[in-house]
Formats: C-alpha cells, sequence, structure tokens
C-alpha cells in the first residue's frame, strides 16, 4: 500500500470517529435538555387533544352510478330519409351526446353552472324553506365576516335572476371553494362506466341534500342534451304530421258541403259541382298518402328517441345517518406530541450546531 493511500485510509477513519463523536455530543446535549423537550411534548399533546375535541365531524354523501349510452343509430330509417329531408326533418343518429365522451362528464360536475343550479335549489330545513347556499353560509359562519363589509352586511339569495353584482360575485367564491373542498366526483376504474360523486362538509343536512341535487342536475341535463336532436325533431314532425290531418280533414268536409250546397242540381251544370268535389277528393286522396309517410316517419323518430334516451341507473345513494370521519383525541394528543417533540429537537439541534460555527 502506498504512502498517499494510507494518508486517505486515516482521514476516512478520523472523519468517520468525528462523525460518532458529533452525534455522541447530540444526543448528550438533548438529555440535558430533557424539561424543554418534555414540555413541549405536554404542550402539543395538549393542543393536539383541543384540536381534535373542537373540530367537528365530516359527513360524506356518496352517490355511485352507470351511465349507459342509447344507442343513435339510425341504420333502419334509410329509406325514409327522402319524405323526411323534404318537410325539414332530419332522421340522423346523432343525439347530440358527443360533450360526454371521454371523461367530460366529471367536468360538468365542477362546472359553475350546476353547482350554482344546486346551490339555488330550496330545501326544507327543520321545518323551514331555506336555499342551499343560505345554508351553506349559516355552517361557515359566513355572515360573521360578512357583517363587517357595509358592501356584504345583510345580504342575502333568492332564486330570482338576474343575480346582482356582489351576489354572483360571492356566489363565484362559494362555487370554487366547494370545487376545491366539497366535491370530488371520479370513476374508481377506468376501465367501467361507474361514477362516484361525493360531497364532504361539516353539515349533515348539506352533504347529502347537495350531493342529490347535483346527480339529479347533471344527469338530467346528460338526457336532455343527449336527445335534444331528436326530440326536436319529433316535435316538427308531430306540427307537420297534425297539419296535413287537419287540410286532409278540409278537403273532406268540402266536398261533402259542395253536394249539400247544390241538392237538385241541373243534369246540365254537373260542373258546379264535379269540379269542387274532385278536386276536394284529390287534395285529401294526396294529404292522405303524405299522412301515412309522416305517421311511420313520427313512430320511427319516436323509437329513435327511446334508442338514443341513456340509461342511468344508481348503485348507492346517500342515506341517513350518513358516513362520518371524527379526529380521535387520543390520536390527535400523540400526533400533536410527536408533532412538537421532533420541533423541539430540530430546534435544539439546530441552535447547538449554529453556536458551534459561530465560536
Amino acid at each position: 500500500m502506498t504512502i498517499g493511500n494510507q494518508n486517505n485510509t486515516r482521514n476516512n477513519e478520523i472523519s468517520f470517529k468525528d462523525l460518532i463523536l458529533k452525534i455522541n455530543r447530540g444526543i448528550q446535549y438533548l438529555f440535558s435538555k430533557w424539561l424543554i423537550i418534555l414540555i413541549m411534548v405536554v404542550l402539543g399533546g395538549l393542543g393536539g387533544f383541543t384540536y381534535a375535541y373542537f373540530k367537528k365531524p365530516i359527513y360524506i354523501a356518496s352517490t355511485n352510478f352507470v351511465l349507459e349510452s342509447g344507442d343513435g343509430s339510425s341504420a333502419g330509417l334509410g329509406q325514409y330519409a327522402g319524405l323526411a329531408s323534404m318537410v325539414g326533418i332530419d332522421l340522423g343518429g346523432s343525439g347530440g351526446g358527443g360533450i360526454f365522451q371521454g371523461d367530460n362528464i366529471l367536468e360538468l360536475y365542477k362546472s359553475r353552472k350546476m353547482i350554482q343550479s344546486a346551490l339555488l335549489t330550496e330545501t326544507i330545513f327543520h321545518g323551514k324553506k331555506q336555499l342551499l347556499i343560505e345554508r351553506y353560509i349559516d355552517f361557515n359562519k359566513l355572515r360573521n365576516s360578512w357583517d363587517k363589509n357595509p358592501i356584504l352586511k345583510g345580504i342575502k339569495f333568492t332564486r330570482s335572476y338576474p343575480l346582482t353584482r356582489v351576489q354572483d360575485s360571492l356566489l363565484g367564491t362559494i362555487v370554487l371553494e366547494i370545487n376545491r373542498d366539497y366535491l370530488n366526483v371520479s370513476k374508481p376504474d377506468k376501465k367501467l362506466s361507474i361514477i362516484n360523486a361525493q360531497v364532504r362538509s361539516n353539515d349533515e343536512f348539506f352533504s347529502k341534500v347537495f350531493n342529490d341535487q347535483i346527480v339529479k342536475n347533471v344527469n338530467d341535463f346528460y338526457v336532455q342534451t343527449k336527445t335534444k336532436k331528436s326530440s326536436r325533431n319529433i316535435q316538427i314532425l308531430q306540427q307537420k304530421t297534425d297539419s296535413v290531418r287537419a287540410v286532409m280533414n278540409g278537403a273532406i268536409y268540402s266536398a261533402a258541403a259542395v253536394v249539400d250546397e247544390t241538392p237538385n242540381l241541373n243534369p246540365s251544370r254537373q260542373a258546379q259541382r264535379t269540379a269542387p268535389v274532385q278536386r276536394s277528393q284529390f287534395t285529401a286522396e294526396t294529404n292522405k298518402a303524405v299522412l301515412g309517410e309522416l305517421v311511420k316517419n313520427l313512430e320511427l323518430s319516436k323509437m329513435a328517441l327511446l334508442k338514443e334516451t341513456p340509461l342511468i341507473q344508481v348503485i348507492d345513494q346517500p342515506i341517513y345517518p350518513l358516513e362520518k370521519i371524527t379526529t380521535g383525541k387520543i390520536k390527535g394528543a400523540l400526533v400533536g406530541a410527536f408533532l412538537m417533540g421532533f420541533l423541539a429537537v430540530f430546534c435544539l439541534l439546530l441552535r447547538k450546531l449554529l453556536n458551534e460555527i459561530l465560536s
């Protein structure tokens, strides 16, 4: 072994020895400060116990449901598309549900439109009518701080529109808070179509009712959007069908009226009866053929609407009493004691290190 290697080995041994000595001195120093550490641990335990004692429980309302999109295919409607297009009807298979492809429906739950609609829903709480947003304000005690601001003092929310600028601003802030701290929407398994909507809050009533309402709002919006185009087609077809039927009935009555108006017609004046009657009969027959095709298209459109209507099957929904998460007093005391003890040790060692460096 060369002299250089021997020196390196000796330096390494000295460095390791110094490290052991420093650790030993640090432990001895901590033992000398045991009273300070003990006081900090006790204070931390008391603080954790107090926090757990006064902390409100969190109530969890959770809804699981399955979405099965309707079959919007219109493969069997091609033979009727010609006549339908002549009267302005589109029998195409699109149900207008493209916005729900992928995970977009999860973002729909977090949209301001859905959350605001749920918050402005009127409910019955302890026998009194109250908006959900007013309930949110009450259990979060927001009015205590609002009353200190002249602009916000005494502000109330109603279901009437439009909202004032101040109401709209406050509502926007509350929507952001709900998105961040209260509402969680996810797909537990990416391979399945099961969606979980969960609401967490310190108020059991708010958690359940808000969860029920936002799930209802989103699901209703989903169905209406998926079937909007077909529903509009059915409405137009129904109007066309009623119009053609009215024209046909009018032509039939017109032919009968012409006969009634000429009971003893001179044989040499048959044109006065024959021409109007034949014209009315021709109109009636023409509209009868058109009416038959329109009725077929109307029934086919109704069948297509049934196919496009998605199935929303609720698997689990929140029921009282809700799942409750509480912080145990013993757990709170242990966590508080550990954190304060760790902080005390860290601060003492840091102080000793700084003193050694300065000296």
